[in-house]
């Protein structure tokens, strides 16, 4: 059995015309092409004669497109002619895979012989007697874990971890396009398949050795009053819920990270309450790394708010943000209030954690774990209180709404000067490795701003299985890669 290096695809899979001969994608190609075009397999379309000029213009469009081949392929140029049209495809010790939905019996024994394995979108009377060697499958999804399934099988002898990943769509293609889930072996023996929901999960996890999920994706709602233990309070998607019972009834399966492990990262005032044991890393040689001032509060209609306020050094302008810190819409909503009385009319959805809002220069300080490697980056941040009060009185020093995903405030006249970073890198690295312990999570994140007067740096949030997007790939990728080896190798130690 060889490793899978190419896989060539049928137009017949991909593509159909109406009566107008205008083409169009079918159900699942589309995707399917996506995800094949980071795949770091040689992929092509093929397609026979006969077609309207209309639809080979078009396959040739997409081919290049998605990064592809097109080819005109029949029995007759099946040979050496072939492998001169395709040079990289059919290495030794590796195979190429024909995907079609026709059963071509010539076509699919002359490639057979070229040592080509035949894969078979099934149609309605089964697959033939004399395909027995081919492989069918009932829908186009299932070929992502065939794929799979084959370069297991060429590896027997060989260590090579499959990781069947959870997340969704826009942000599997963000991971995608860096080139963090190919399905050929990285260089420390990682292979990527996306697991499917809409295909029984048991086949597809038999095949994989790790779970990485981005369960967050898949939340629908969370229940207020269950902060106390969310894994009862959290409502997932149905597929989601599939996932969850297979790992409850296969405790000793390998996932990155248990989903128990996540759970205070869904709770901003869990949150704070483990931030404030950076205290226990605080040195009087370097300057102080802490937890940002909060308060947690049930009604913005409390008489005792502005007491309860000062009790927790909190002075004005806040900064509110729901408890639940992701996983649902309004998880985001935020405001930044200047003063007491306007907490009564607040739109941000309770409970709420009221937080201290720190003047930091505009600079927020982005912070990666990966494993036991810590990255971090520069962005620009949201203005110092003093231009955010000017720009509310305006207003009448009403308060700020924003969703912290999409538009912050912001100064437009500030410009980012990362030459006069103010930040101790090892203050924070040494928090980031006890944020590690206490978390027990193998790739997170946190965002950190640096109080101006004081220098305290303040931790001002944490959050899991983040993008990494702004360090760069050829770093941050191989690093992602090591991180989920490493898991995997220490899960099988215990």
């Amino acid at each position: 059995m060889a490793m899978v290096r190419g896989v060539l695809l049928d137009e017949s899979l991909l593509f159909a015309e109406d009566a107008a001969r205008n083409v169009y994608f079918l159900p699942g190609a589309e995707a399917l092409l996506r995800r094949l075009q980071y795949s770091k397999l040689h992929v092509g379309i093929s397609y026979g004669e006969g077609l309207s000029s209309q639809k080979v213009a078009f396959l040739t469009r997409m081919a290049a497109l998605h990064s592809s081949d097109c080819v005109l392929l029949n029995t007759s140029c099946v040979g050496d002619a072939f492998y001169r049209m395709l040079p990289c495809w059919g290495s030794a010790g590796e195979s190429c895979f024909y995907v079609t939905s026709e059963k071509d019996k010539g076509l699919s024994v002359r490639l057979r012989t070229q040592g080509w394995k035949i894969v078979i979108l099934s149609i309605q009377d089964g697959p033939a007697d004399n395909n027995k060697e081919a492989v069918f499958i009932d829908r186009l999804e299932e070929l992502y874990v065939t794929l799979c399934h084959f370069s297991k099988m060429a590896f027997h002898d060989k260590m090579i971890v499959t990781i069947g990943y959870v997340m969704k769509p826009s942000r599997e293609e963000d991971f995608a396009k860096r080139g963090a889930f190919p399905m050929y072996p990285t260089p420390n023996g990682l292979m990527f398949v996306p697991l499917r929901f809409d295909l029984p999960l048991a086949s597809q996890i038999e095949e994989v050795d790790v779970i990485l999920h981005k369960a967050t994706d898949e939340i629908i709602s969370i229940d207020p009053g269950s902060f106390s233990d969310l894994s009862k309070g959290i409502s997932y998607s149905r597929g989601m819920q599939e996932l969850q019972r297979y790992m409850w009834n296969h405790p000793n399966c390998c996932i990155v990270d248990p989903l128990d492990n996540i759970y205070p990262l869904l709770d901003r005032l869990r949150i704070q309450q483990i931030l404030i044991g950076l205290e226990d890393i605080y040195s009087e040689t370097r300057c102080r790394i802490r937890a940002p001032h909060f308060l947690k509060v049930d009604s913005f209609h409390d008489l005792h708010l502005a007491e309860r306020l000062l009790e927790a050094k909190l002075l004005f302008p806040n900064i509110v943000k729901p408890q639940v810190a992701c996983g649902v819409a309004d998880a985001h909503s935020m405001a930044i209030v200047f003063k007491a009385e306007d907490f009564k009319n607040l739109s941000v959805p309770l409970p709420a954690i009221i937080q201290e809002y720190i003047d930091h220069g505009s600079l927020l300080f982005k912070f990666y774990v990966l494993g036991d490697k810590i990255f971090h980056a520069v962005k620009k941040s949201m203005p110092n209180s003093c231009f955010l009060l000017s720009s509310s009185e305006k207003n009448g020093f009403k308060p700020i709404t924003f969703d912290s995903l999409k538009s912050l405030p912001t100064d437009k006249d500030m410009h980012l000067n990362t030459n006069e970073q103010p930040l101790d890198v090892g203050l924070v690295t040494d928090a980031a490795n006890w944020l590690r312990k206490i978390l027990n999570l193998t790739i997170f994140g946190f965002d950190v701003v640096v109080q101006e007067g004081s220098r305290d740096h303040v931790i001002v949030d944490v959050n899991f299985l983040p993008s990494f997007k702004e360090i760069p790939d050829d770093v941050a990728v191989p690093a992602f890669w090591d991180a989920i080896k490493s898991s995997y190798e220490s899960w099988k130690v215990k």
